[in-house]
């Protein structure tokens, strides 16, 4: 392979090429703010990773960043695997022992950090060998850690490049050289760090920009974490790649806070996990349809429910700012129900399927393509195979297993754990049970480690039936237990909506009104499931589930009656 290709594949021949033909574009910033071009963009990139240099980074080192999003994270990522060290994002929600666990592992070099995750490394300070900058220019009166802000260190960096605007003597990075160090935040308890190349990130974003026609100068709003690898391939790399504008929220992206976002931003792509849409559709449609008993009854006849959710899908794309061109979702399943609506409501959605091994993006669209099934992840990416290993005879589900340029070279320092998913010739078992349609649609249908195998060796998938049960407008999450080989749920309702239906009664009614919902919900649920998978208890949990990044239970926490909130 000639160095020219292999030069191509690499995150900074990706932010080279991209700032050189969009050098006057807005590039990147924070949102109802002025961006940043993409020439002022890479010239901040430059300075600071010939200022990381001088302090002494070399090719290899890892630098970590914990933080949350802001263009100064991306100068920094950027930056780091300029000289060709790993950049190790942390992902902001990591309680203080995880931090620790990576900080030690890594041995960083320098890091990243804000005033919201400082008190995390107070503990650890002696630890840390290197320097520690502040992306949000925190300082504090009392330092317990000493700190450099970031408008510091770049306007030094920036002094120094502008004395010597010659190109610095950066080493040479090729395309199989590491770029990132992810620890996943899995919902099995054993977080693994994995390791991802300039080329598994780049063939993601390539393989990604072929989805549909993107034109430069789309504003992205970008409201998921960066330090996962699903925002930092779809909503950073592909971005830049197409000469796109990354607006970043800055906030917990609530209804009221998008509302305002959108309606001066304007976006034309945001990516999202299930949770964002779901609570739309349970808070801003639904109610519109239940307060009616006409369109109620209209909804159950096909014709004229598309002509409603039609009428409100034009309502939402307005909330949106009325530009949106697409919303990706992935990250976890989305609901059938809600994806029935944005689908009936011609809503400009696409449905993702990925894991951070595989950069993420695994299946997706195209956009436009008619031939995608409502409930699939669409097709396989381009140059990404999927293919079902061991399907069952009779329901064709299987393990899903890939390959291509976008998958892992390992995990770190855990030889054991990689040659478990990842064969010799390349091949990457996703520990996620699925099918394939004749039309080369992928569909997932839980992770293997969460099946439910009956004593009569029925296998129960219980993330369909939790589908089923979030589709309740008065239920905010659910989780299916084994317990005992009974299958049993737990529920976490909506308790302002059952503030609202129970105003004015005793806490006796109220413990009978809330009964008789899990009760009546069970029996319903049990006349649409098999005899085999019948719900024998739905419990009601007092607290919410504990989540990953992407807002997926962590389901090892939970099992049968260890459960109770």
């Amino acid at each position: 392979m000639n160095a020219v290709v292999e030069v191509g594949m690499t995150l900074n021949y990706v932010v080279d090429s991209s700032c050189a033909k969009y050098k006057d574009l807005p590039a990147i910033g924070m949102a109802l703010e002025e961006p940043l071009t993409y020439g002022t963009f890479h010239k901040r990139i430059y300075a600071l990773a010939a200022r990381l240099q001088k302090e002494g980074i070399r090719k290899g080192d890892h630098i970590a960043i914990l933080s949350e999003n802001s263009h100064n994270w991306g100068i920094a990522y950027l930056a780091i695997v300029r000289v060709g060290a790993i950049a190790v994002p942390i992902l902001p929600d990591l309680p203080e022992s995880d931090v620790h666990h990576i900080l030690n592992e890594m041995q960083v070099k320098a890091l990243f950090i804000t005033q919201k995750q400082i008190e995390k490394i107070y503990e650890r300070q002696n630890e840390l060998s290197g320097f520690v900058v502040t992306l949000d220019d925190y300082t504090a009166d009392i330092s317990i850690v000493p700190v450099i802000t970031f408008a510091t260190f770049l306007a030094e960096a920036i002094v120094a490049f502008e004395e010597n605007p010659e190109d610095p003597a950066f080493p040479m990075v090729a395309e199989d050289d590491l770029a990132s160090i992810l620890y996943t935040s899995g919902t099995s308890g054993y977080s693994k760090a994995v390791m991802l190349s300039h080329k598994n990130l780049t063939a993601n974003a390539y393989a990604a920009s072929d989805l549909m026609d993107i034109p430069p100068g789309s504003v992205w709003l970008s409201i998921l974490p960066m330090s996962h690898t699903y925002e930092f391939t779809c909503g950073f790399i592909l971005p830049i790649l197409c000469g796109g504008r990354i607006a970043y929220a800055g906030k917990t992206p609530t209804p009221a806070i998008l509302q305002k976002i959108c309606s001066q931003e304007k976006p034309f792509a945001i990516f999202a996990v299930p949770l964002v849409l779901e609570k739309i559709y349970k808070k801003r449609v639904l109610p519109q349809i239940e307060k009616s008993a006409a369109l109620k009854l209209m909804c159950k006849v096909g014709v004229s429910r598309k002509l409603i959710y039609r009428k409100i899908g034009k309502k939402l794309i307005g909330f949106f700012g009325g530009n949106l061109k697409l919303m990706g979702i992935g990250g976890a399943a989305l609901n059938p129900e809600v994806e029935r609506f944005l689908n009936e409501a011609n809503f400009p959605y696409l449905i993702g399927y990925g894991m951070t091994e595989a950069s993420p993006l695994i299946a997706g669209g195209p956009a436009g393509d008619s031939s995608i099934a409502i409930g699939s992840t669409g097709k396989p990416i381009s140059g990404v195979e999927v293919k079902i290993v061991h399907p069952d005879p009779e329901s064709g589900i299987g393990e899903i297993s890939v390959c291509g340029p976008n998958v892992m070279r390992g995990y770190y320092d855990d030889k054991e754990s990689t040659e478990a998913v990842l064969s010799n010739d390349g091949w990457l078992l996703t520990g996620d049970l699925g099918r394939m349609d004749k039309r080369g649609n992928l569909y997932v249908c839980g992770r293997s480690k969460n099946v439910i195998v009956l004593a009569n060796g029925e296998n129960v998938y219980p993330e369909a039936i939790e589908h089923k049960i979030n589709s309740y407008g008065w239920v905010l999450e659910s989780l299916v237990v084994d317990n005992d080989g009974k299958v049993e749920a737990w529920v976490y309702p909506d308790y302002e909506f059952i503030d609202e239906q129970t105003s004015g009664r005793s806490r006796s009614e109220r413990r009978e009104y809330k009964a008789k919902l899990l009760e009546d919900m069970r029996i319903e649920l049990n006349t649409q499931l098999p005899k085999y998978s019948h719900l024998v208890k739905v419990y009601e949990r007092r607290e919410p589930f504990i989540k990953t990044a992407t807002h997926k239970i962590k389901r090892y926490l939970y099992s049968g009656h260890a459960m109770l909130g």
